[in-house]
């Protein structure tokens, strides 16, 4: 620790090593990053072509494969098709029957071939098949479609076909590092491309089926011939092999695969993960796996049986190893040349910052003695370059700078003095400033809002009392006619109850005008609420307009604190809020979020907020005006929030709105755990006087 400790001294104190390190940080970082991103690029790459190149033979084997039981089907289809065939089918002559089945067997390398009836059994050829005449491959010959395909034989089938062929496919199980688990020890199933072709009559039915197959159990001859195709001399590079191996289920039963030297790896099985994503995914495999006793660059896929069945796998592959040497001696190739390049670059780096240390160091050196104060200077230096010249204008610098540097100090020190004192002074004029102009620009906003609902009670007490007095007349005239007309005034019924049901909003228009003349005779009774209930009990009572509107309330009811108010009252302003909102909500993905939390220990905070069309500036200042509205005609009469703003403040809270246009509004209450009535209007309009003067006296 000690010696990081000077070291790192060292070269955050001298410009030798600063030079020296961001010189060769470049070199020594970069360089590294790049070496580092060339190997892991260079595997992936060389990897990427090995799986690329095995997902192409892993192609060409399939196209073999399925070629291979395309050319035995032609097979057939040549000799159902030949003069002589027809001839001794038609004659039923046995004898010729059964000397062109052997021939076929033996030119065309089959297993088996047999002349069936189709219904199954058998006329020529070897075995009766058991339990063969039902599958699905035979059942489609014998309706006239030619077919080739993979079937699984069974023990008891093969020896039906040939008791040789069963002892043949016989294979015991070789414990292989890395396969799944199995308590099978033998393998005597069989995996047969079978083929089977229609022999169509003169009266054009089909009369028979020939039926053929090539056991693919130990037939060295058809994995070797698709290695030699895929594989081929030059394919590969010297030490690698290329191997073809058919399983039937996990179990290799023909392969070129060395178990070692001269001997095939007949018998072992396939590492559990191939099995688990080529048998029972059956998805394909390209990628490195195990093979046997060594690491191969390996290609998987299933064979899938006439029934759509997997039951077993074609693959192809080579050894690893080759490449995998190949590839790490390029890589250290790569590495050293990395190495030695850094090197080189190192140390022509080294040279060429020396013919700056020099210059750079003197200068470092006066700097310090300067600091001392000591006159010294850079003096006569050979370089001839910028860094020489810089040294040569450094000295008549510090010369210029001796000489005015005591002038500098004073009037530095007296500048920064007052600097000081003005910034002290300006600080707080400010502070002072934005201080009264908040308060006058809420004072104001309030005294407005007080001095409007102040004009409308004096208007509206004495035309209340006027109008109250012919509503009333009105309305019992209209109850006594309606009484004397009796069923006669059936025809007019409606419009009687119209002009009713008016008089009677003439009459809550009028009560709640009557609240801004005598707000003392509307005061509603005081009891400690809980804000929370409050607001779950006042959503009941909207959400009969999700008929009109589909909307969501989100809430997050946080407050604790119980403020005291007339609940009626504030349900009131609750539900004038909440109305507001969802009528302002788009006709679609509507929201309106609803928040109460506690206002420090002063009372509550309540907010109500929508996602609808917002307000500009304009209709923000006058949302509070009475009789004012932005629902336009027949919207609503513009009191709703006039009447909430007054019973809010008359319990001394307040009422705030915020809009954006086009992306929706909210309003906030204040409300107090034990509120003051709010000072009358004269007392608002003296505290406004009294902030004024206080501004006029900053000099604003």
């Amino acid at each position: 620790m000690t010696i990081v400790s000077h070291l790192s001294r060292t070269i955050s104190g001298s410009v030798r090593y600063k030079l020296l390190v961001l010189v060769l940080f470049p070199i020594l970082l970069v360089m590294p990053v790049a070496l580092a991103l060339a190997v892991y690029w260079g595997r992936d790459f060389t990897y990427d072509q090995l799986f690329i190149k095995v997902n192409t033979d892993l192609s060409v084997s399939h196209d073999v494969f399925d070629r291979k039981q395309r050319d035995f089907l032609g097979y057939l289809r040549s000799l159902a098709e030949s003069y002589a065939f027809r001839t001794a089918f038609r004659d039923d002559d046995g004898v010729a029957i059964r000397t062109l089945l052997r021939q076929v067997v033996s030119d065309r390398g089959l297993s088996y071939l047999a002349l069936r009836a189709p219904g199954g059994d058998v006329r020529y050829g070897g075995g009766h098949a058991v339990n063969l005449d039902g599958s699905a491959l035979f059942q489609s010959a014998a309706s006239g479609r030619p077919r080739a395909g993979i079937e699984i034989f069974t023990a008891e089938a093969l020896e039906d076909l040939s008791p040789s062929m069963a002892d043949g496919v016989r294979l015991a199980l070789i414990d292989t590092p890395r396969a799944r688990p199995t308590d099978r020890r033998v393998e005597d199933r069989g995996m047969m491309i079978r083929v089977a072709y229609p022999v169509i009559g003169a009266a054009g039915i089909v009369e028979g089926v020939l039926d053929g197959g090539v056991l693919l159990n130990n037939n060295f001859d058809f994995v070797d011939a698709i290695r030699d195709l895929v594989y081929g001399p030059g394919s590969l590079p010297a030490g690698s092999i290329g191997t073809v191996t058919v399983f039937l289920d996990d179990v290799r039963i023909s392969t070129n695969v060395p178990v070692r030297p001269g001997e095939r790896a007949l018998g072992t099985r396939v590492s559990n993960e191939v099995r688990t994503r080529v048998l029972d995914q059956g998805e394909t495999w390209i990628d490195r796996a195990f093979v046997v006793n060594d690491w191969y660059i390996s290609s998987y896929e299933p064979i899938v049986d006439v029934n759509g069945d997997r039951v077993g796998m074609l693959y192809a592959g080579f050894l690893e190893t080759p490449f995998r040497n190949a590839l790490w001696r390029a890589l250290a190739i790569l590495v050293l040349l990395f190495v030695v390049l850094m090197v080189l670059s190192a140390l022509v780096a080294v040279r060429g910052a020396k013919t700056i240390f020099k210059p750079i160091e003197a200068m470092s050196a006066v700097v310090r003695a300067t600091r001392t104060g000591e006159a010294r200077r850079v003096g006569a230096l050979r370089s001839r370059d910028e860094v020489g010249e810089l040294a040569r204008e450094f000295d008549a610098m510090l010369d210029l700078l001796q000489e005015r540097n005591r002038e500098i100090q004073t009037w530095a020190d007296q500048l920064e003095d007052k600097v000081a004192e003005r910034t002290a002074e300006l600080e707080q004029k400010n502070l002072d400033l934005r201080r009264t102009i908040a308060a006058l620009r809420d004072t104001r906003a309030q005294l407005v809002v007080a001095e409007k609902l102040a004009a409308l009670g004096e208007l509206t007490a004495g035309v209340a009392h006027e109008i109250n007095n012919p509503t009333q007349v009105m309305l019992g005239n209209l109850e006594v006619i309606e009484q004397q007309l009796g069923e006669s005034a059936e025809p007019v019924r409606d419009e009687i109850r119209l002009v009713i049901d008016q008089i009677y909003r003439i009459q809550d228009i009028i009560n709640n005008l009557l609240q801004y003349a005598r707000p003392d005779e509307y005061a509603g009774y005081l009891t400690d609420v809980d804000v929370n209930e409050l607001i779950l009990a006042t959503l009941k009572l909207v959400r009969h307009l999700r008929k009109e509107k589909a909307f969501t309330i989100d809430l997050s009811l946080e407050a604790a604190t119980r403020v005291r108010i007339s609940s009626h009252e504030l349900q009131q302003v609750l539900v004038n809020l909440l109305v507001n909102a969802i009528q302002a909500l788009p006709q679609s993905e509507g929201e309106v979020t609803v928040k109460s939390r506690d206002w420090e220990r002063r009372g509550v905070v309540i907010s109500v907020e929508d996602n609808g069309a917002g307000m500009d500036a304009d209709s923000l200042n006058r949302v509070f005006n009475p009789f004012y509205s932005t629902k336009g005609q027949g919207g609503g009469t513009g009191l709703g929030l006039s009447v909430s703003y007054g019973l809010i403040r008359r319990y001394g809270g307040n009422i705030k709105a915020d809009s954006t246009p086009g992306e929706g509004s909210r309003f906030t209450l204040w409300l107090l755990s034990e509120p003051d009535m709010i000072a009358d209007d004269q007392t608002i309009a003296e505290q406004l006087r009294s902030i004024e003067a206080d501004a006029r006296s900053l000099g604003l």
